[in-house]
């Protein structure tokens, strides 16, 4: 019966997809002209979409980036790097006064494309896009209070710690239970999956919500801590992405145009029906970063801010959620893993130790940096360990 309600459910959504979206709609309604006469069969097809959102979202980052960067130079919105390390402010101090917030370039393309490419009926793309608001409204109201003198007197403080903690959480715990609605009728969408293990362990409703509220919140911090040099966070959000381009493809496709046998059961991996809508979703993000890392490569011309690290990080937990692979984002996004963990030790051993440090300076990049390594090397070295980690996480896909 579960099955059959299944099946019921997925076959209206299939229905109701071609009745709404923005260019899909507009060709679907041409169909005639471009499926029957001209033989032009492939904006139905998620990858070609998925293309047409890369280049759509990177042509919109390039020509918003420089309006928007000149925009933040007038209201002053500029950085002012401030850190408890004597040597790393002298190494940052060319840094002062460059424009921030310039994730709202990242955050302007992803939607835009994401509207214009995806099929909007999709639950999963609806909720990537409430996903994207919410976060980015955060850490806009954030940077907005860091780096404004003149509201209320917090220009250095931004929201406390606890103040953001609170919408973060919010903010996961209105997605989680609106997903796990989607996942009653999908058998592999509440269970939990291990790699190297062929078999979903079943989840109770609370444990699901409390995972999904632990990653949002977690790899939305990550990438924020992550966000802390030129060009560092979006080359490795932009590779995480490709990742999770592929891993959303594969919960959701047919082998074949014909066949009935999806990529999900021949790798043995969680089978999300019309999770591969999403794949248009992250290609948007791809296609961002790439435009925004044009202004963002050293020496920076804007930087991210928390309106662009925030939602991004939130888009990563949330893939991983989707596709039922929250283990292996750990693997996928070992970067962000690595910065985040070597933020809570450093903070852990100060307050256990009385005032020593395991590292000259957390989150662990600006260590590399203090210990020697120029900017550069220290951003490229890390992009080359995000594409490792993938890698490592792709190979484990088939062994179950």
């Amino acid at each position: 019966m579960l099955a059959n309600n299944r099946e019921n459910s997925v076959e209206t959504s299939i229905t109701n997809e071609k009745q709404t979206s923005m260019i899909y709609h507009l060709l679907w309604q041409l169909r005639d002209v471009f499926t029957h006469k001209l033989g032009f069969y492939a904006y139905q097809e998620v990858m070609f979409r998925s293309i047409a959102a890369i280049l759509t979202s990177f042509l919109i980052a390039m020509l918003l980036g420089p309006k928007i960067i000149r925009w933040l130079m007038t209201k002053k919105i500029g950085d002012k790097p401030e850190f408890h390390h004597e040597a790393l402010n002298e190494l940052t101090k060319q840094k002062a006064n460059t424009p921030t917030m310039g994730g709202l370039i990242i955050i302007l393309a992803v939607l835009v494309s994401t509207l214009l490419w995806a099929k909007l009926n999709n639950p999963f793309v609806q909720k990537a896009i409430i996903l994207v608001i919410w976060f980015a409204a955060l850490g806009g109201v954030d940077d907005w209070l860091k780096l404004t003198s003149d509201i209320r007197h917090r220009s250095r403080d931004g929201l406390k710690a606890w103040e953001k903690l609170l919408f973060q959480i919010g903010g996961a715990v209105l997605i989680a239970r609106f997903l796990y609605s989607d996942f009653r009728y999908i058998d592999d969408g509440t269970l939990f999956w291990m790699p190297f293990y062929k078999y979903g362990i079943p989840l109770a409703s609370w444990m699901f919500v409390m995972i999904a509220i632990f990653y949002l919140t977690a790899t939305s911090n990550a990438v924020n801590l992550t966000d802390g040099m030129d060009g560092l966070a979006s080359g490795c959000v932009g590779i995480v992405s490709l990742v999770l381009i592929l891993l959303c493809y594969v919960a959701s496709e047919t082998m074949t145009r014909t066949s009935h046998i999806t990529w999900s059961s021949y790798l043995l991996l969680p089978h999300i029906p019309h999770a591969g809508e999403l794949c248009i979703f992250y290609s948007s993000i791809f296609g961002a970063v790439l435009g925004f890392l044009w202004f963002n490569c050293h020496p920076a011309q804007a930087f991210m801010g928390d309106i662009g690290s925030l939602p991004l990080g939130a888009a990563m937990g949330y893939g991983a959620l989707v596709t039922r692979n929250e283990i292996l984002l750990l693997v996928i996004g070992g970067v962000f893993v690595i910065e985040l963990m070597s933020v809570i030790i450093q903070v852990s051993y100060f307050k256990y130790s009385g005032g020593k440090k395991v590292f000259k300076c957390a989150p662990i990049h600006h260590h590399f940096h203090l210990s020697g390594w120029s900017e550069p090397q220290v951003v490229v070295r890390f992009w080359l360990l995000a594409t490792v980690f993938a890698a490592v996480a792709l190979a484990t896909l088939k062994l179950r």
